[in-house]
């Protein structure tokens, strides 16, 4: 059976209770940590003054060859879990997107965003 489309949430959204255990999820953040030995990256990002990190397992993409500071999309399910972190990301795909326009990008997703809630309002 195949995972259901994943939503984009930013990465401030995730460890919320806006994004269910379990679901498909697309985000985006910097690369500020990678164990190989756990497979395990971090990722950061920042909604306004405040941090957020967000743990992300990439077993499933290795073997993967980080760059440290970069920017990177992943794709993946949400794990939550009860300790610090909030939640994990298992990634099924994972992808340097240095380069990319992150306000433009952000700007896109709200877009996104107000036309899914237009095309689901009932129409009267």
């Amino acid at each position: 059976m195949l995972p259901s489309p994943a939503v984009f949430h930013f990465l401030w959204e995730i460890s919320t209770d806006l994004v269910k255990d379990g679901a498909s999820v697309r985000t985006y953040g910097r690369l500020i940590s990678y164990e190989p030995e756990g497979s395990k990256a971090i990722l950061s990002g920042q909604p306004s003054s405040a941090q957020c990190h967000l743990s992300v397992q990439t077993t499933l993409v290795e073997p993967f060859h980080p760059t440290l500071g970069a920017q990177y999309f992943v794709l993946g399910e949400i794990e939550k879990t009860d300790g610090l972190s909030g939640a994990i990301l298992h990634a099924r795909a994972l992808s340097n997107i240095d380069g990319v326009d992150l306000i433009l990008m952000q700007k896109a997703i709200m877009e996104q965003r107000c036309f899914f809630k237009e095309r689901m309002s009932p129409r009267v």
